[in-house]
């Protein structure tokens, strides 16, 4: 076997003494930070494990003697029918802001009419009006509708509300995602073809666009589920979402911990689920049509 043949030797870059330390400093820092991040968390699992008697303030960061899932049973009997009304808030709300958003995103990045720039800056502001702003005038107007449209209470007011409020958000969502990874190309080629807007947003736009529906959605259902300021004023005990029934599981006048910090992990668990199930394709489609 000749020399020419010889595999030659990797040579391993020598690390400096400074960018160790500043690695080992890096990796210290985050560890610093995660542990402050999960310990509340820590707090709240060991304290849904513990039976009432056991738990005290002093007690609360200690380890229970024997596992108690009392409280998760006593928490998902209070939490069930309301879990199921906030699944169909959030899946609803999402599913039809988010359509609607790339519907305005599609005609304010691809269709050219007068004043396009004016009603999409007002579009805009429908984001930065907070809630709180608007609750007084808002409850009066779904009392006067429900007045003549009974069936606008409890969840499909609360779904009207957010639909209105997801909007704004997903409409620059999707015009910011259309306006940098659609091709004007592809569009002009199909009016060419003799094809009309709404064809062209049904056979070419919507087929492209899983990448930002991804976004809204999940947007979209994370609000929806988390939102309790709307649900407050604008249903009862009987009709509301998880949030509610959760502030009436810890506004008990003898508080059981126990069922209190199980019942916060049950109603976490639907939009922790969808961050670890969708998360790759959440930042995936953020970053999708930032560059073009």
């Amino acid at each position: 076997m000749s020399t020419a043949t010889l595999p030659r030797p990797v040579r391993r870059k020598r690390v400096s003494p400074k960018k160790r330390v500043l690695t080992g400093t890096q990796y210290l820092l985050l560890v610093f930070f995660a542990a402050i991040i999960l310990t509340p968390l820590y707090v709240v699992v060991v304290t849904s494990l513990k039976s009432p008697s056991e738990y005290s303030s002093l007690t609360a960061w200690s380890l229970p003697d024997e596992l108690f899932v009392g409280g998760w049973s006593a928490a998902w009997t209070a939490l069930a029918p309301a879990m199921l009304r906030s699944l169909v808030l959030a899946v609803v709300a999402s599913v039809i802001s988010s359509f609607l958003g790339s519907m305005n995103g599609y005609a304010f990045s691809k269709l050219r009419f007068p004043g396009a720039t004016v009603i999409f800056t007002l579009f805009l502001f429908g984001m930065f009006i907070p809630y709180q702003a608007i609750l007084i005038p808002l409850q009066s107007l779904m009392i006067q509708v429900q007045s003549t449209a009974e069936w606008m209470t409890g969840i499909p007011t609360l779904i009207v509300v957010h639909v209105i409020y997801g909007i704004p958000i997903c409409t620059l969502i999707f015009r910011n995602y259309y306006a940098t990874a659609l091709p004007d190309e592809i569009i002009e080629a199909a009016r060419v073809d003799g094809a009309g807007p709404m064809k062209i947003y049904r056979t070419i736009v919507l087929p492209l666009s899983p990448s930002a529906f991804v976004v809204t959605l999940i947007w979209q259902f994370t609000s929806a589920w988390n939102d309790f300021l709307f649900a407050l004023f604008l249903t009862n005990r009987n009709t509301g979402p998880v949030t509610y029934a959760l502030q009436e599981l810890a506004s008990a006048q003898n508080p059981d911990y126990s069922r209190m910090m199980a019942g916060v992990l049950i109603a976490s668990l639907p939009t922790l689920l969808v961050y670890i199930a969708l998360g790759k394709y959440f930042v995936a489609g953020l970053m999708s049509g930032s560059v073009k």
